[in-house]
C-alpha cells in the first residue's frame, strides 16, 4: 500500500496573519516596518490596480528591507522568528491536523509563497518539508530578489512536483485558503479550502 501526503499553505491557513509583515516588524521593528510601507505605498497602490504583478511588489518589499543583508545573519535571524514569535500566530487547529497526518504516518509539506528562511525553521521543528519562495543570494548577501518564481498559485504544483513524486503516494491531502491555493487543491483528491 503506498503512503499518503498532505499539503499545508502556510500564511492564513496554518497562520492567523500573512508572516512577511511580522518578519519585518521581528528583524526592524514596528517604527521601520512602517516608514518602510509608507516609502512604498505608491507602489503598493500600483500593485492593487493591478500594475505591479505580485513577484516584482515582493522583490521590491524584499529588497527596500533586506537587501545587502548578509545571508547567515538574516537565517539567524529568521530561525529566532520561528522559536520566538511564530509559535503565537499558529493556529491549534492547524497543528492539530498536521500531527493527526503525522500520527498516521502520512508524509507531511508545508508550500508556501513566504520565504524558505523563515518558515523552514519550524518545519525542520515538527520534522515536516518546506517547499517555499526561494530569495536569490549573490556573494553570501540577500539580492532582494526571488531566486525563480514566487511560489503561488500553479508553481506551487510545479514545486511540490519537483520535489514529490506523487506516483508514489495514494491518497493526497491538500490545505489552503487564498485562490493562490487552488491549484494545489485541485491536483489533490481530499482538497480542503478554510477548513480541516
Amino acid at each position: 500500500m503506498k503512503p499518503s501526503i498532505a499539503f499545508f499553505d502556510f500564511d492564513g491557513t496554518i497562520t492567523t496573519k500573512d508572516t512577511l509583515f511580522e518578519i519585518i516588524r521581528f528583524h526592524k521593528g514596528s517604527a521601520a516596518l512602517n516608514i518602510g510601507m509608507a516609502l512604498l505605498s505608491p507602489a503598493l497602490v500600483a500593485f492593487k490596480m493591478k500594475l505591479i504583478s505580485t513577484q516584482r511588489m515582493k522583490e521590491m518589499v524584499f529588497r527596500f528591507f533586506f537587501g545587502g543583508t548578509q545571508v547567515d545573519t538574516f537565517r539567524d535571524k529568521c530561525a529566532a522568528f520561528c522559536a520566538e514569535k511564530l509559535p503565537e500566530l499558529v493556529k491549534q487547529n492547524a497543528l492539530q491536523a498536521i500531527r493527526q497526518h503525522l500520527l498516521q504516518g502520512h508524509q507531511v509539506a508545508v508550500v508556501t509563497a513566504s520565504a524558505e528562511e523563515w518558515v523552514e525553521p519550524w518545519c525542520s521543528s515538527l520534522g515536516i518539508v518546506c517547499i517555499g519562495t526561494r530569495l536569490e543570494v549573490r556573494n553570501a548577501l540577500i539580492t532582494g530578489k526571488i531566486h525563480g518564481l514566487n511560489c503561488n498559485g500553479p508553481e506551487k504544483v510545479e514545486r511540490i512536483k519537483q520535489t514529490f513524486d506523487l506516483n508514489g503516494y495514494d491518497d493526497i491531502y491538500a490545505y489552503g485558503d487564498t485562490n493562490g491555493d487552488k491549484p494545489m487543491l485541485g491536483m489533490a483528491k481530499y482538497g480542503y479550502f478554510r477548513k480541516f
